[in-house]
């Protein structure tokens, strides 16, 4: 099939906190922060222009993460576009535990399914299926791409999510520090073996917190409790450990988000007290929609600027 000249997508991704304390590479949310792209066939060449949170640092050739994306899923349907323009408007901080590699992934899928004219023929479980390839791991992705809060796991050799229903009364802090840490850096001081009896722990917590994430927030302190990860990462990121735990000794449900060094604080309190010099603060809700498409169009008809994040 051709790729028709001039149409052009809108897509907005919610940024995600995973893990949330025992929850390791499984559990999931996103939450109302996003970014924002458009992206149009053109006739040839690439053309990538970034405003917002990584515009200086991230790619302008093939090897951005939307386009690689992008790529994938035009190979699945058949054929590569002749040329694309992208424009992104970014407000998910890069490197800090709140999936912007997930989001550019599942944006990139997303555009590409929408752009190609047989793209409807790629369900969202294919899409969260190749994200989870890139990617490397689901959790992230499937929250992404589903919205609220996500359990995701992999059979036979393809990842897949299941979408629960957030409790209504659900909110998160977001505590954000100014410097970065790689996943691969955090990953990498994680321990091949752990204690069974952590493990056992571990894994009772993280069935509370999806009773507690779902059904009854007040047990969130008890259900975020993590032997599994969060301790072995702490010596790459002292400030974050550190806030952690004055939070939790406060009875406040704060866990690393994702790998960090970001902190998700579940609590309807005012926690700008408790931010070290340099980091930020975002007061969330639940994102409940996921990766959307909000504006299939030709280009003839496009305003001019990419408008924010609303």
């Amino acid at each position: 099939m051709t790729w028709p000249l001039g149409r052009a997508v809108r897509v907005r991704v919610p940024a995600t906190s995973a893990n949330l304390g025992p929850g390791f590479d499984c559990l999931a949310l996103a939450v109302q922060l996003y970014d924002e792209l458009t992206v149009e066939v053109t006739r040839a060449g690439l053309d990538i222009d970034v405003v917002g949170e990584g515009a200086a640092e991230v790619a302008r050739d093939e090897s951005h993460l939307v386009v690689r994306a992008l790529r994938i899923a035009a190979d699945r349907l058949g054929g590569q576009p002749p040329g694309l323009r992208l424009r992104c408007s970014n407000t998910i901080p890069h490197g800090r535990g709140l999936g912007s590699s997930a989001a550019a992934i599942v944006a990139g899928l997303l555009a590409g399914r929408a752009l190609h004219p047989g793209g409807r023929d790629l369900s969202d479980a294919e899409l969260l299926a190749i994200a989870a390839e890139v990617e490397g791991h689901p959790d992230n992705a499937a929250a992404c791409l589903l919205g609220g809060v996500t359990i995701a796991w992999t059979e036979d050799g393809a990842a897949r999510a299941v979408r629960l229903e957030p409790h209504p009364r659900l909110a998160v802090t977001l505590l954000v520090p100014r410097s970065a840490l790689s996943t691969h850096t955090a990953r990498g001081l994680l321990p091949h073996h752990v204690p069974h009896a952590e493990a056992a722990r571990n894994a009772g917590r993280a069935a509370l917190l999806v009773h507690a994430l779902t059904a009854e927030p007040a047990l969130l302190l008890a259900g975020t409790q993590d032997w599994l990860h969060q301790s072995y990462r702490a010596p790459a990121m002292p400030e974050t450990a550190e806030l952690i735990a004055r939070l939790r000794a406060r009875g406040i449900a704060a866990v690393v988000s994702g790998a960090g060094p970001s902190v998700a604080a579940f609590t309807e309190l005012s926690l700008a007290a408790d931010l070290p010099p340099g980091w930020t603060l975002h007061r969330l809700s639940v994102d409940i929609a996921g990766a959307a498409e909000i504006g299939l169009f030709n280009t003839s008809s496009a305003p001019e600027t990419l408008r924010g994040p609303s």
